[in-house]
């Protein structure tokens, strides 16, 4: 087994296969990891979403943002406006902005409604500026993007990008599922078959103060405060990225009924619920 680590969009990836990676495939994957930063990052000044950001007007977005983009506009309607990619200036107003301030400005602003920027295939149209984050889906649409370069050279591999986790493989994947409060300690294990994806998401991942992290009710500008951690198992890693963010905000009946999918959440005052055909065994 070969594994190649790297650190890509601000976090560590581990990419497993049974031989080393050509150099060929290596250098198209950071050349794609570099495109999809260059597009999405809202902690570089070159980015296009950082021109979004500096003021209103029609701008051309990249390929993968057809499906980005509307994955999120169903995730909106889905949660009642609680998931919305529109949430990056308030959580740069709470402190977690490019800088890494980790402090809180005096008045976040409020989220803008995703109904107040135009998205047609492939323009992005906004009347103000506006500050888009992706981290409820955009990492997991990179790992899906990553693993499609590489899946042209081999069969098998396993892309790792800190939680986000997509299986390619004769053999399932066994995952275990880390308690959100004591990493030696897991609630579960998720078996995880050939071509499925795994993402995890809690809340003390990315925290920096009483109460506050990177999982947003888009409706309140707030933190939520009720489930401290998501798994869910999908056919893509998107999906199932996108999807770990809804389930702290959105009833589980409502994306179950949406998108194929399976979950399990975790809430502050411990109860953990999952749905019936998760792939693997819960200890609690």
């Amino acid at each position: 087994m070969a594994s190649w680590r790297l650190e890509a969009i601000g976090t560590a990836w581990q990419v497993d296969t049974v031989q080393p990676l050509a150099a060929d495939v290596v250098a198209e994957v950071l050349d794609r990891i570099e495109r999809f930063d260059r597009s999405w990052s809202r902690f570089r000044e070159d980015s296009v979403v950082s021109d979004i950001a500096r003021g209103p007007g029609e701008f051309v977005m990249p390929d993968e943002a057809d499906a980005l983009l509307t994955f999120y506009g169903e995730l909106a309607d889905l949660s009642d406006g609680a998931v919305n990619p529109l949430v990056g200036r308030t959580l740069a107003d709470l402190g977690y902005d490019a800088d890494y301030s980790l402090v809180v400005s005096s008045a976040p602003a409020a989220v803008p409604p995703w109904s107040s920027v135009a998205w047609r295939a492939p323009n992005l149209t906004t009347t103000e500026p506006v500050l888009i984050d992706v981290g409820a889906a955009g990492k997991g649409l990179l790992v899906d993007l990553v693993a499609a370069v590489i899946r042209r050279d081999v069969d098998a591999v396993t892309v790792n990008a800190s939680g986000d986790l997509l299986h390619a493989g004769a053999e399932p994947l066994r995952v275990a599922l880390e308690h959100p409060a004591d990493p030696t300690r897991a609630i579960g294990v998720a078996l995880l078959e050939s071509g499925l994806a795994l993402c995890a998401s809690a809340t003390n991942r990315r925290a920096w103060g009483d109460g506050l992290h990177h999982v947003l009710d888009a409706r309140t500008g707030r933190p939520t405060d009720d489930v401290v951690a998501t798994w869910v198992v999908a056919g893509s890693c998107m999906l199932a990225d996108g999807l770990a963010t809804a389930h702290f905000l959105t009833d589980p009946a409502a994306l179950v009924g949406r998108f194929r999918h399976e979950f399990v959440r975790m809430h502050a005052d411990g109860r953990v619920e999952w749905s019936p055909d998760f792939p693997g065994e819960m200890f609690t």
